[in-house]
């Protein structure tokens, strides 16, 4: 069984968005198909088939005001509005409605990867998951913690699916995949430093400790999976050669584009690869 995924990175991942894009003027399909955080958003533009999708969200929509910023999170708590994104934008009567139905007639599986709040758990969400006009199993995955609140799903509460899985192989591998395409959105020889995650532990350790400890061992998770994929002849690893200095939430139009042309282009890897 085939299987990509997608590990997300917030604005970064535009790269991941390049890649699928090419997989769609291509017709390069998948069996399975999980994504992580923002790389959910883009396997569900991509198994709706709708090409250019994520990468206007990407280079458009998070530019204004009410997609994500400063002033929505003294007015809400939440710097990233994501009832906006997945909801005013997303829904059938939005500006880019998702076309749900081809998603959910595809014959690919889809795995949603978020971060109980309370346990720092790995959830895996699914089609079965999502409805018309109720995309928070997206939304869930996409949640960064201290930026944003837990956000409430089906009675739980979950932040981005990158906390406890953020290269999610072995749960593709038990699922059945025996041959994977990893997108990355960070260079191949790029490995997690524990301190970067620090300020985000501390800030999370007194309300949800087990999501603080959670996100204290991103870092060793992050580089276990990693040597991994890269050991592993039956996975293929698409990353850019650099991030531009682009962060999680940063907003650089030029950069942007440079990614998701650079994603594009790699998007070519997996035909050459598939034919082998």
């Amino acid at each position: 069984m085939l299987g990509i995924i997608d590990v997300g990175g917030g604005m970064r991942d535009v790269f991941g968005a390049g890649v699928l894009d090419y997989c769609l003027d291509h017709s390069i399909q998948f069996d399975y198909c999980l994504g992580v955080s923002a790389g959910a958003s883009n396997l569900i533009g991509y198994l709706a088939q709708q090409p250019g999708r994520s990468k206007t969200f990407y280079t458009d929509y998070a530019f204004r005001d009410d997609y994500m910023g400063v002033k929505h999170y003294k007015e809400t708590g939440d710097f990233i509005n994501l009832d906006y994104i997945y909801g005013t934008l997303s829904n059938h009567d939005g500006e880019y409605p998702l076309d749900l139905d081809r998603v959910k007639a595809s014959s690919a599986r889809f795995v949603i990867v978020a971060t109980d709040a309370f346990t720092g758990e790995a959830t895996y969400f699914t089609k079965d998951d999502l409805a018309q006009d109720r995309y928070g199993a997206i939304a869930a995955s996409a949640c960064v913690p201290v930026v944003n609140r837990p956000l409430a799903f089906q009675g739980g509460h979950y932040v981005d699916g990158g906390v406890s899985d953020p290269i999610p192989i072995e749960k593709a591998q038990a699922d059945g995949v025996t041959k994977t395409v990893v997108i990355l959105t960070r260079p191949k020889d790029y490995f997690r430093r524990p301190r970067r995650d620090l300020y985000f532990v501390l800030r999370l350790r007194r309300e949800y400790p087990a999501l603080a400890r959670a996100l204290s061992k991103r870092a060793e998770t992050y580089n276990r999976q990693l040597r991994r994929i890269l050991a592993d002849g039956n996975t293929l690893v698409i990353a850019p050669k650099s991030t531009l200095h682009m962060k999680t939430l940063k907003l650089d139009l030029e950069k942007m584009n440079i990614l998701y042309d650079e994603g594009y282009k790699k998007g070519a890897q997996i035909e050459k690869w598939l034919a082998r």
